[in-house]
């Protein structure tokens, strides 16, 4: 019997194959604390395989007592195949983000309960009654807790993670110690930052009415020079750990929690790339909301919702990071020596706002490509793609890629977060050529 097909009954076995049910069944068995946790006769144990995102193999497994969620990785990308290997490294990395945003950020990620580097494998709580975030936005839900779990996520895990908070020894550790996960970084360079300007074989988008806009951001200089600073900023700012694909499909959510999950392309980049995919993923929601209207201007009040939701979440993000750096100030940045007395104290909080007007304007620029990305790249949303009426997405998404454009190119047009509400809403009511 190969090794892809041995029966996996003791869990110190770990050769690394893809586990299917049978196989998944006995090796938890042989994990005495998630048998218990699950209870009952493991034959009796209900397992099905849910995983709906691009890459990984994701299981959800129910006994008599409770749940788990199970996670393994496989040794390529799932949404193409074979044909596109990646390394099983991401599945401890993502063990590693787990369990640092979980002493960080408590609460707001699931709890691992196992982990086993080799099967490139991770059991969690099983989330439940959460749903996929996005999944709520396209319905038209509306979550009262999420400004402040997410903004709490997002302050303590980048803030306590950079130069502000911890000596720069424990900081280059940290780097040293996600440095591996180059394939998953890769990734991003290629997808956000690079195909969706070029012709790349993998490029879809919503034919024929964005042909022209397509080809239009193919040939725009200004555009290509905009992201290529983005990218380089990606490649070169390791600031924080970061998620790294913290967008709303990365979130599961209930009308009063909020847990982040799926970090498993951490690693110490830029702070704006986290935040900036939290807003980008708001706008589209945003955006593509009229796309789901059963009636015209049924959804006004959820769309007004979202706007408010993106302001709140920079304006919270931002009151918290800086309250931390005011109270947790740990790190060899901006050593409290050099501003010492009431006219240093002064200093430094204007350096402060300066620091926060940089971030801003990082944010906004990343959250404009991950929103170019989502329409003229590889991997689409569900914002956009479960509106049947093929012109009817074009419109909503034409309306996006102008937004995010503009965000990236004039940058100077948007120093605050209420002038991108703004020019969200004035896009909403723009008609492209094709729809006219």
């Amino acid at each position: 019997m190969s090794s892809q097909h041995r029966p996996l009954a003791d869990p110190r076995q770990d050769e690394y194959r893809i586990l299917h049910e049978a196989d998944l069944r006995d090796y938890l068995a042989g994990v005495p604390a998630v048998a218990a946790r699950l209870g009952g006769a493991p034959a009796a144990w209900s397992i099905s395989e849910v995983g709906d995102g691009n890459l990984n193999l994701v299981f959800i497994v129910k006994g008599t007592s409770g749940g788990v969620a199970v996670k393994q990785a496989l040794p390529y990308v799932r949404l193409v195949g074979e044909s596109w290997p990646l390394p099983l490294s991401r599945s401890h990395y993502e063990y590693l983000a787990l369990t640092h945003q979980a002493r960080l950020a408590p609460g707001l990620v699931p709890a691992v309960l196992h982990h086993n580097e080799p099967l490139a494998l991770v059991v969690m709580e099983l989330l439940e009654p959460h749903i996929i975030m996005r999944k709520g936005l396209v319905a038209g839900t509306r979550y009262p807790r999420f400004v402040d779990d997410i903004t709490t996520f997002l302050a303590r895990t980048l803030y306590l993670s950079s130069d502000l908070a911890v000596p720069a020894a424990e900081k280059k550790d940290g780097i040293a110690a996600f440095a591996g996960n180059h394939a998953l970084c890769k990734i991003t360079e290629d997808l956000i930052f690079t195909d969706p300007y070029r012709v790349a074989e993998q490029n879809r988008w919503t034919q024929p009415w964005l042909d022209a806009t397509a080809a239009a951001f193919r040939e725009d200089l200004d555009l290509h020079v905009a992201i290529s600073q983005l990218k380089l900023k990606f490649l070169n700012a390791p600031e924080a750990l970061i998620h790294g694909d913290l967008h709303t499909g990365s979130i599961m959510v209930t009308e009063s929690a909020t847990i982040v999950i799926d970090p498993e392309f951490a690693f110490y980049g830029p702070m704006g790339f986290d935040i900036g995919a939290v807003i980008g993923n708001l706008l589209m929601a945003y955006l593509a909301s009229v796309g789901h209207e059963r009636a015209p201007g049924d959804r006004r009040d959820f769309e007004a919702w979202v706007l408010e939701t993106v302001e709140n979440v920079w304006t919270e993000f931002a009151r918290k990071f800086l309250e931390l750096w005011r109270t947790q100030a740990g790190g060899d940045a901006y050593p409290k020596t050099l501003f010492a007395g009431d006219a240093g104290a002064v200093r430094l909080d204007a350096e402060r706002q300066a620091y926060m007007e940089r971030l801003f304007s990082d944010t906004m620029g990343f959250a404009a490509a991950k929103i170019i990305r989502r329409i003229l790249g590889l991997a689409h949303n569900i914002d956009f793609e479960l509106i049947e009426d093929p012109k009817r997405r074009a419109i909503c998404e034409a309306r996006s890629l102008r937004l995010a454009r503009a965000m990236m190119v004039d940058a100077a047009s948007f120093r605050t977060i209420g002038a991108v509400t703004a020019a969200a809403q004035e896009v909403r009511e723009w008609q492209p050529d094709f729809a006219k």
